[in-house]
């Protein structure tokens, strides 16, 4: 019966997390997430190579499973789809790497989310008044903003049609980005797992290269993610059933007792 209970248990996680991925599908740079389980100890009967009789060896053993548990959530990086948004300061990478965030409490954070704005002293910042680090500010003259896929911003001003730069978007990889700690807000955090940010200039060194007018959308696939429930809640259902046999059993056992 606790064997069965850890696999209940384990489901109920894997079904967080598809709701998770679920409710994320419309959101901009969102990563999916899987999770992944390990069998528990076993309980050895008989060994192999065990003789009872003392004249053959036994060639398999005896060992009985004692259930399940939940070790980690990976994080799937599959790209997602662009959608074309016509804004200047909305940004994709295409390829490797993340955008660096400077929070408001000083914290430096991670995205795939480029979808950026400008706010009232015209420096770029995210939908929730996060900076983007290095920090760039736009002219508030300027008549047209220009992002090139190497990270250069640039801007016209009136009387002036030459683009001028104004600051160079800096994007960074890890050796491990699916150990960065998600915190909400589609921003991430490094970990001791991820290691340390390799800041560069898109498109050199193997980072990505940036694509202005486009954001990118979530990588979750609805299909793959609505045959994972039915397949987990099947499993909820054939361990709760194990359950319920097994208590059968004892109600047996108790009777013949009596």
């Amino acid at each position: 019966m606790h064997t069965a209970a850890s696999g209940m248990e384990a489901q109920a996680l894997n079904i967080d997390t598809i709701a998770h991925n679920l409710a994320n599908i419309n959101t901009t740079g969102f990563k999916s997430r899987r999770a992944e389980f390990h069998d528990l100890i076993y309980q050895n009967m008989r060994q192999a190579g065990v003789s009872n009789t003392a004249t053959t060896e036994i060639p398999v053993g005896l060992q009985i499973g004692l259930g399940v548990r939940p070790v980690a959530t990976t994080m799937n990086l599959k790209q997602g789809d662009f959608r074309m948004t016509e804004n200047p300061l909305n940004m994709v990478i295409r390829g490797q790497g993340f955008f660096q965030i400077l929070k408001t409490d000083g914290e430096i954070a991670y995205t795939r989310n480029g979808n950026f704005h400008l706010n009232n002293e015209g420096t770029i910042v995210t939908s929730e008044g996060d900076t983007l680090d290095p920090q760039i500010t736009i002219p508030e003259d300027q008549t047209g903003i220009y992002i090139g896929a190497d990270g250069v911003v640039s801007v016209t001003t009136p009387g002036n049609t030459t683009p001028q730069q104004v600051g160079q978007i800096q994007i960074a990889t890890f050796q491990n980005p699916a150990g960065l700690e998600s915190i909400g807000d589609s921003l991430m955090m490094r970990t001791q797992a991820s290691g340390e940010a390799i800041i560069g200039t898109p498109g050199e060194n193997g980072l990505g290269s940036l694509l202005s007018g486009f954001v990118e959308q979530s990588n979750v696939s609805v299909v793959e993610e609505m045959v994972a429930m039915i397949v987990s809640q099947r499993a909820y259902e054939a361990n709760s059933k194990v359950i319920r046999t097994a208590d059968e059993m004892f109600s047996v056992g108790t009777s013949i007792v009596r």
